[in-house]
C-alpha cells in the first residue's frame, strides 16, 4: 500500500482531462448504473439517519417536544454518567489496544523473531469471536466461580479483579479492539525505506533515538487511524457490557434498554445521537488527518529486512507470547465451558450445551439463520461493493456525482451498528412519510422490507459497506488503465473487459470481500439486534438471549460454533486464493 502524496486532487479518483463529446450508448448505461448506484446508499445510508434525529424530538406518542429529550437526559443521572463512563471505556481501552497492538505489530515487522506467522495467526483470532463471547470468556476466567478468581487449577489463591463493572469492560473491549490495530500497524510499519536506519546505523545513533526519529515519525498516520478506530469500536460496542458492565452503564446498554427494555423509543433515538456524534467527530479527524499523509516510500526505496537482535528478539518474543497465551486462554475457555457439564463443579466433558433446541434463543435455527443471511450479504455486498468500487474508478462523466457516491461509500464507517439498525427500525418500519408542515403523506415503498432476512442483509451490507469499498478500490486502482483504453481503442464494450479482463485480475480481492462481508456477519450483533424478525432469529443475537436467560454454558457453544465456522471460510479463501494468485501472475506475465 503506497500512501497518498500531500497535494490531494478535489476528487478521490483520477480526473483527466476529456474533450467534450457526445456520450455514446455505453456512457448512458456508466451513468445510469451510477446514479442506481448512489440512490442505493442515499436509501441505505443517509435517509434512514433522518428520522432517528427528528424521532429525538418527540415523545413517545411522537408529539413535537423540541430539546426535552436532551434535557431529560442530562437530568437523570443514571442516563447522564453513562456518556462519561463511555468515553472513559472508549479512551482507556483505545489507549490499551494500541500500544500492545503497536508492539506486537513492531515485532511482527521490525525484528527477527521466532515464531512470527504463528503469533500472527494468534493475533487475529479474536476477529473471528463475538464481543460478547470474549465476556463469557472473561466471565468463566475472573468472575464470581471463575477458575482464576477461585483458584481452581492454581497452587495461589484466587484473584479477584472487579470483573463486573469498568475493569470486565476495558479488558473485553482491549480484545475486541487488539486485532484491528494490530492490523493497522502492520500495515503502517511494513512501509518504510532501509535507507533511513542504514543511515542511522552509519551515523552510529542510538536504537532509542532512532525509534523516536525515525520509527515513530514514518508511522504517526496509522498510529492516530488505530487510536480513532480502536476508540469507534470501544464506544459503539454492545456486547462486551452487555455481559460484563454490571451496574456500569454505558450508551450502549442504555439504547437497548430503552428500546427492548422500555419500549422508549425516543429516548432510544436521543442516546442514538450521543453515540453517534462522537464516533462522527473521530471519522472526520481520521479522514484530515488521512489527508495530510505524505509518501514515505519512492522507486528507490529498499525494503526493511530487520536483523537478527537477540534481547530485543527475545524480549519480543516473551510479550508476544505472553499476549497471545492470554487470547488463547480466552478462547479455550469458551470451548471448555461448552464442553463441561457443570461449571466449575463437574468438568465431565459433555456435548449436550449444543443441543441449541433444548435452551432458548432460537435453537438450531438461530444458527442456520445466521449462515443463510451471512451467505447472502457475502454474495449481494461483494457485487454491489465491487460495482460501486468499478463505477467510481472507472466510469466516465458525473464527475461530482461520482465523488458524492464516493463519500457516501465512506460514511457507514462513522456509523455504530446500534445507531444503523435503530435508523431502519424507524426508516422501514413506517408505512407512510408524513410531509411537514402539510396533511399529505407519501406511502413507505420500502415498508416491505421491515421484518424480513433482506432488510437484516442490506442492514449488514450498509454496516460493512466502507472496508468492503476501499478493498474493492485500492484493487481497481492497481490495474492499469491501458487496459481500459486499448479496449475502448478496438471498440470492445467496457462490459467485456469488465468480465474478461478486470474480474480475472481482480479475484483474489472479490474472494477477500466475500470473506470479510460472511464473517462479519456471522458474529455481528449491535446491527442487528433491532431488526431480526421472531420466526428468523440469529445466532449472535441468540447468545444474547441465553445469557440473559442464564444459560451461559450454551451460549459459549454457539460462541464457538460460530468461531468455527469463521475459521473454516477463512480457510477455504485462503485455499482458494493459493491457486488464483499463482494463476493471476503467470497471466500478468504474458
Amino acid at each position: 500500500m503506497i500512501l497518498a502524496p500531500s497535494k490531494k486532487p478535489i476528487f478521490p479518483f483520477p480526473v483527466q482531462a476529456e474533450v467534450r463529446q457526445i456520450p455514446t450508448k455505453e456512457d448512458w448505461i456508466l451513468r445510469i448504473a451510477i446514479v442506481v448506484s448512489t440512490l442505493w446508499l442515499l436509501v441505505g445510508v443517509l435517509l434512514p439517519l433522518y428520522p432517528m434525529l427528528i424521532r429525538s424530538f418527540q415523545d413517545i406518542d411522537g408529539q413535537w417536544i423540541g430539546l426535552d429529550n436532551y434535557v431529560r437526559y442530562f437530568q437523570t443521572p443514571s442516563l447522564s454518567v453513562s456518556l462519561f463512563n463511555t468515553f472513559y471505556i472508549a479512551i482507556a481501552s483505545a489507549t490499551i489496544s494500541v500500544v500492545l497492538g503497536f508492539i506486537y505489530a513492531y515485532a511482527l515487522t521490525r525484528t527477527a523473531m521466532f515464531g512470527k506467522p504463528f503469533f500472527r495467526i494468534l493475533g487475529l483470532l479474536p476477529l473471528f469471536i463475538p464481543p460478547l463471547a470474549h465476556s463469557i470468556g472473561l466471565v468463566y476466567l475472573f468472575g464470581n466461580k471463575g477458575l482464576i478468581t477461585t483458584g481452581f487449577f492454581s497452587l495461589l489463591p484466587g484473584w479477584d479483579i472487579n470483573l463486573y463493572g469498568s475493569n470486565g469492560i476495558i479488558i473485553g473491549e482491549v480484545l475486541y479492539c487488539f486485532p484491528q490495530a494490530v492490523i493497522l500497524l502492520i500495515t503502517a510499519l511494513n512501509i518504510t525505506d532501509a535507507r533511513l536506519y542504514e543511515a542511522a546505523a552509519a551515523l552510529r545513533t542510538p536504537a532509542h533515538r532512532v525509534f523516536l526519529t525515525v520509527t515513530l515519525p514514518s508511522v504517526k498516520y496509522g498510529l492516530m487511524s488505530a487510536i480513532f478506530v480502536c476508540f469507534t469500536l470501544a464506544f459503539t460496542d454492545f456486547g462486551v457490557p452487555k455481559v460484563v458492565g454490571g451496574g456500569f452503564n454505558v450508551l450502549a446498554t442504555d439504547i437497548y434498554k430503552q428500546v427492548i427494555g422500555q419500549q422508549n423509543f425516543s429516548m432510544g433515538a436521543t442516546i442514538g445521537v450521543f453515540l453517534l456524534l462522537p464516533t462522527a467527530i473521530a471519522y472526520v479527524l481520521d479522514r484530515i488527518f488521512q489527508r495530510r499523509q505524505t509518501a514515505l516510500v519512492s522507486s528507490r526505496s529498499v525494503p526493511f529486512q530487520p536483523s537478527p537482535n537477540p534481547k530485543l528478539d527475545w524480549l519480543m518474543f516473551g510479550i508476544c507470547s505472553a499476549i497471545a497465551a492470554f487470547i488463547l486462554l480466552v478462547f479455550g475457555t469458551i470451548v471448555l465451558a461448552s464442553l463441561v457439564k457443570v461449571w466449575p463443579y463437574n468438568f465431565t466433558l459433555t456435548t449436550k450445551h449444543y443441543d441449541f433446541n433444548a435452551v432458548g434463543g432460537g435453537g438450531i435455527a438461530a444458527y442456520w439463520n445466521s449462515i443463510q443471511v451471512s451467505l447472502y450479504t457475502a454474495v449481494f455486498g461483494t457485487i454491489a461493493v465491487f460495482l460501486g468500487a468499478y463505477l467510481v474508478e472507472k466510469g466516465k462523466g458525473l464527475r461530482m456525482l461520482r465523488s458524492f457516491n464516493y463519500f457516501l461509500s465512506t460514511i457507514p464507517l462513522a456509523l455504530p451498528g446500534l445507531v444503523l439498525g435503530l435508523s431502519y427500525v424507524f426508516f422501514f418500519n413506517k408505512p407512510l412519510w408524513n410531509i411537514p408542515h402539510t396533511n399529505l403523506a407519501l406511502v413507505n415503498p420500502f415498508n416491505g422490507l421491515y421484518g424480513t432476512i433482506a432488510l437484516l442483509v442490506i442492514c449488514n451490507i450498509i454496516h460493512f459497506y466502507t472496508v468492503g469499498f476501499l478493498t474493492a478500490s485500492t484493487a481497481l486502482k492497481q490495474i492499469d488503465p491501458e487496459f481500459e483504453s486499448v479496449s475502448a481503442s478496438m471498440g470492445v464494450p467496457f462490459y467485456k473487459t469488465f468480465w474478461r479482463v478486470t474480474i480475472p485480475l481482480t479475484i483474489p480481492a472479490i474472494l477477500e470481500l466475500g470473506s470479510y462481508f460472511f464473517v462479519n456477519s456471522m458474529v455481528t450483533i449491535s446491527a442487528v439486534i433491532f431488526l431480526y424478525p421472531p420466526n428468523a432469529p440469529l445466532a449472535a443475537v441468540a447468545i444474547v438471549n441465553m445469557d440473559d436467560a442464564g444459560d451461559v454454558a450454551p451460549a459459549a457453544a454457539m460462541s464457538t460454533a460460530l468461531v468455527l465456522t469463521s475459521i473454516g471460510v477463512r480457510i477455504l479463501y485462503w485455499l482458494l486464493t493459493q491457486g488464483l494468485a499463482k494463476r493471476t501472475q503467470t497471466w500478468l506475465r504474458r
